[in-house]
C-alpha cells in the first residue's frame, strides 16, 4: 500500500468484542464502525507510519504497521497477543519483545504467526495441537518462538483454525498442526493419514512439487494455495463445498479447474472458515463454499467503498444490526485503504478526513 507520509490514519473496527479485540477500551459488542482510539493505550500507536496489515483470530487482533511494528489486542488466555504475560488487552498495545520487523501476519483461533522481513516465522499462542510449529514440548507461548526447522525464507503465512502453512522463497509449501488430522483419519481410513495433515514441525505438502507457489490462505479446516502461474490448489474437509470437489476431504492438493474461473488467472485468494473467494486476472470476483449465512454474497460495483456481507450475530458486518446480510451492502461511510477480519469482528484502515468524528459512527455515503 502506498502511502503519503504526511497523511494520518485511523483504524475503525466493529463486531464481537468479548475480550477488548476491537481495542476500544470496552468489551461490549459494536454493530457500527467506531475509531479504535490509540491515545487509549501506547502514545505511539499507529502514530509511526501507514498500516500494513491487520488480522484478527478468534477473539484477538493484530495491526502491523509499515515499519514493522505490530500491536495487538483482545484475548490473550494461550498468550496469542505475544506480550510475555496472558491477560487480555482491550486497547492497542505495542509488542515490544519483538527485536525484527514484521512484514505479515495470519491469526488462527488463538495463536499467532509473525512473518519478518528477514523471511522468519515467529509463532505465540496455544499449541495445543502442534499450530506454533515448534515441536510438542511447547503446550502455548505468550512469547514468539521461532519456527526453526523452517530453513529458507518465507514469503507468506496462513492459519486456519488448528494448522497452519507457510511458502518459501523458492516456491514451496509447508503445513503443520494437526487441526485437520481428524477429519483425515474419518476420511481416509483404514488409510493411513499424511504426514503433513498432523506434524507438529513444518512438513512439505505433496504434489506440488511441478508448482512454484506464492501464497497460501486457510479456512477453520482447508487449505488454499496460489501458484505464481495463476492456479488454485486446494485440500483439506470439503464439508461445505469449499473444494470445489465432490469428495469429502482431499489429504493432497488438487487443482481447480480455469473453467471454473471464467478460463482466467487468479491473482489473489481468500478463506473465511468454510467459504474461499478468488480475484482473477480481469477483476472478477468469485465465491464458494458454505453461504447459509449470505457469505458468498453476491457481488457488485463498489468504486473503492466498504461492502460486506454474511453472517452478523456480533454486528460484524457493520450496519448497526445483528442480521445476516445476504448481498453486499455499504458499510456506512468507510472508504477503506486497507481490511481485515476474526472470526466475528472486523477492521478497517482510513485516511483521516477533515471533518472525521473521533469515537462515534460516520455518517452514511450521499
Amino acid at each position: 500500500m502506498e502511502t503519503d507520509s504526511r497523511s494520518q490514519f485511523c483504524l475503525h473496527t466493529w463486531g464481537a468484542n468479548s475480550y477488548g479485540q476491537l481495542g476500544q477500551g470496552h468489551v461490549e459488542d459494536q454493530s457500527d464502525p467506531r475509531l479504535s482510539d490509540p491515545r487509549l493505550s501506547d502514545p505511539a500507536a499507529l502514530q509511526s507510519g501507514a498500516v500494513r496489515a491487520l488480522c484478527g483470530g478468534g477473539g484477538h487482533s493484530v495491526v502491523v504497521t509499515e515499519n514493522g511494528e505490530v500491536f495487538v489486542c483482545g484475548q490473550n488466555h494461550r498468550g496469542q497477543l505475544g506480550l510475555a504475560h496472558n491477560a487480555d488487552i482491550s486497547t492497542l498495545q505495542l509488542c515490544t519483545s519483538l527485536s525484527q520487523r514484521v512484514t505479515k501476519v495470519a491469526c488462527g483461533w488463538d495463536f499467532t504467526l509473525l512473518l519478518t522481513d528477514c523471511g522468519g516465522v515467529l509463532a505465540c499462542g496455544s499449541n495445543a495441537f502442534g499450530q506454533l510449529g515448534v515441536g510438542q514440548t511447547v503446550t502455548h507461548s505468550a512469547d514468539p518462538l521461532v519456527v526453526k526447522s523452517l530453513r529458507e525464507p518465507v514469503v507468506s503465512v496462513a492459519a486456519g483454525l488448528r494448522h497452519s502453512l507457510a511458502v518459501t522463497d523458492s516456491g514451496c509449501v509447508y503445513q503443520w498442526g494437526s487441526g485437520l488430522f481428524r477429519h483425515a483419519k474419518r476420511a481416509l481410513s483404514p488409510r493411513p493419514v499424511p504426514s503433513h495433515l498432523g506434524s507438529t514441525v513444518p512438513s512439505l505438502v505433496p504434489g506440488l512439487d511441478q508448482k512454484t507457489s506464492r501464497m497460501v490462505t486457510a479456512g477453520s479446516a482447508h487449505c488454499v494455495c496460489l501458484t505464481g502461474d495463476g492456479d488454485l490448489f486446494l485440500w483439506g474437509s470439503n464439508k461445505h463445498g469449499q473444494l470445489t470437489t465432490t469428495e469429502p476431504f482431499l489429504s493432497s492438493p488438487s487443482l481447480v479447474k480455469r473453467s471454473l474461473l471464467g478460463g482466467e488467472k487468479v491473482i489473489h485468494v481468500w478463506s473465511g472458515w468454510t467459504h474461499t473467494i478468488a480475484q482473477t486476472e480481469t477483476g472478477r470476483v468469485f465465491t464458494w463454499g458454505r453461504g447459509d449465512y449470505g457469505q458468498l454474497g453476491r457481488l457488485a460495483s463498489t468504486r473503492g467503498c466498504l461492502v460486506s456481507w454474511g453472517w452478523n450475530e456480533h454486528g460484524m458486518c457493520g450496519n448497526g444490526s445483528q442480521t445476516d446480510v445476504r448481498q453486499p451492502q455499504l458499510v456506512s461511510g468507510l472508504r477503506p485503504l486497507l481490511i481485515g477480519c476474526g472470526a466475528g469482528h472486523s477492521m478497517a484502515v482510513c485516511a483521516t478526513m477533515p471533518d472525521s468524528r473521533q469515537n462515534s459512527a460516520l455518517a452514511p455515503l450521499r
